[in-house]
């Protein structure tokens, strides 16, 4: 399976703060507050990746709006109350770049039209939170089903089956070679006396004894040494 994923062009809310009381100038802060994320209007799109910079947030849940051709829209959970900073009342984090993955999800992250972005600050040290350079990242893949269904609609170069010829078996070939072997050891040996195929040339030894003859019978040559057949040439 091969994936890749490129940035999504996307509408980035402001961040709204909730409060506790009826009037928002007179009510005291929540420490949470809400960043809503439009992604392209009918495109839901597959996340891989979600990465921002943070503000002084402590905490963040994420939630998706999916929508599936065949279902209606839904709210699901995709990340729940992951720590941004060790320590709300600290600096430490409070301004580190930061990336949600699609496997830290709890939900596959897929057919989604809106992200919801819930951020929490418990501390009072800090007068505001929120984050920055918000981006979202697509996930494409294409299954290796798909691809081997692809490559099984090539059409292979169409072959003559009768020019196709299979190999032969590896005794038979061992067998040749060792009387092929056979035969240039005779005929190293008897340099003065060559035979081969239907032809047929015969000389007699000088310095030795041993007289070497061939003889054709019905257009096939039988070699002989001083009266007796080598056994090696016998197969040939």
């Amino acid at each position: 399976m091969s994936t890749s994923c490129d940035a999504v062009s996307c509408s980035i809310k402001p961040a709204v703060h909730l409060h506790i009381g009826h009037a928002p100038s007179n009510a005291a802060r929540s420490g949470v507050c809400v960043v809503d994320v439009h992604l392209p209007f009918g495109k839901p799109v597959n996340i891989e990746r979600i990465s921002f910079k943070n503000f002084y947030t402590a905490s963040l849940s994420v939630r998706l709006l999916t929508k599936e051709p065949t279902s209606l829209c839904k709210w699901l959970t995709a990340i729940r109350d992951v720590s941004l900073m060790e320590n709300p009342h600290c600096e430490d984090g409070a301004q580190d770049y930061c990336s949600l993955i699609r496997e830290q999800m709890l939900v596959e992250p897929d057919h989604v039209v809106q992200i919801r972005l819930i951020l929490r600050q418990p501390s009072a040290t800090w007068t505001t939170f929120d984050l920055e350079e918000i981006n979202i990242y697509t996930h494409t893949h294409q299954d290796s089903e798909e691809v081997s269904d692809w490559l099984s609609e090539l059409t292979l170069v169409d072959q003559d089956p009768d020019h196709v010829q299979e190999l032969p078996d590896s005794q038979s070939v061992s067998c040749s070679i060792q009387q092929m072997l056979a035969l240039t050891e005779v005929m190293k040996n008897n340099q003065n006396s060559s035979s081969i195929g239907r032809y047929q040339v015969t000389h007699t030894h000088t310095h030795t004894h041993t007289h070497t003859r061939a003889r054709v019978f019905n257009n096939v040559c039988m070699f002989q040494v001083n009266g007796c057949y080598d056994v090696n040439l016998l197969s040939l």
